[in-house]
């Protein structure tokens, strides 16, 4: 998979993608990701990207041109499946769409800022715009790092045990049962003992039971 991410921060991904899994993803060439700054898209002097809104208000927008250009000249280069806006006004990001993203070729994501884009890129231009919450931040380079790590994570070869990342939280719609691991008491403070058994089918028993039980007691808006 192939991830062009457009920004007017390209220095702020310069480390965060350098880690763990989605290191190793690039490492194992499964994703490539690159980055773009849209300042360099700017037809102007300063290469600034923003200016005020049409009708007044507070808070700059970003411009059409840059994002058009940028875009355009990717589009140019190969097919995007999707193209994406980090918005906090756009779909919620769950695990069911990062399941369903993870399965594409090449995408392209978008960072906001300010008062957000043009409006004529998002009718025109974007194909999906996502929220990772009910909430705002700065900008949508950590959105982009969120979405990303959310898509990478999924692809086979991706993680070294497989069956791992289908056994996460909110796969089944469902959260992830407890874990536990070694010393088996610790301060006196028990593992259940179905998971010291060795009996396979009472052990995935239990977990499932426990699965369902903290779903309905922290989530039950998932159960529906």
């Amino acid at each position: 998979m192939r991830i062009d991410i457009i920004t007017i921060f390209p220095d702020f991904f310069e480390h965060i993608f350098n880690f763990s899994i989605i290191k190793r993803a690039q490492e194992k060439k499964i994703t490539n990701i690159k980055i773009h700054n849209l300042r360099d898209y700017s037809l102007n002097k300063q290469k600034s990207v923003d200016d005020y809104q049409f009708g007044g208000g507070s808070g700059m927008v970003m411009n059409i041109q840059p994002i058009y250009d940028c875009i355009k000249q990717l589009k140019k280069e190969r097919k995007y499946d999707e193209i994406i806006y980090l918005t906090p006004d756009g779909e919620k990001l769950t695990q069911t769409l990062s399941n369903q993203l993870s399965l594409n070729k090449n995408l392209i994501f978008l960072c906001g800022h300010y008062k957000g884009i043009d409006h004529r890129i998002r009718e025109h231009i974007i194909t999906k715009e996502i929220s990772i919450g009910d909430y705002v931040i700065t900008g949508g380079e950590l959105a982009a790092c969120v979405l990303s790590d959310a898509i990478i994570r999924l692809i086979p070869g991706v993680i070294s045990d497989e069956t791992s990342a289908l056994s996460d939280s909110f796969q089944d719609n469902l959260l992830a049962p407890p874990t536990y691991t070694r010393p088996s008491d610790f301060n006196g403070w028990q593992v259940p003992e179905i998971l010291l058994s060795g009996d396979p089918k009472k052990i995935n028993k239990w977990r499932e039971e426990q699965a369902i039980k903290r779903t309905k007691n922290l989530r039950p808006d998932l159960l529906n």
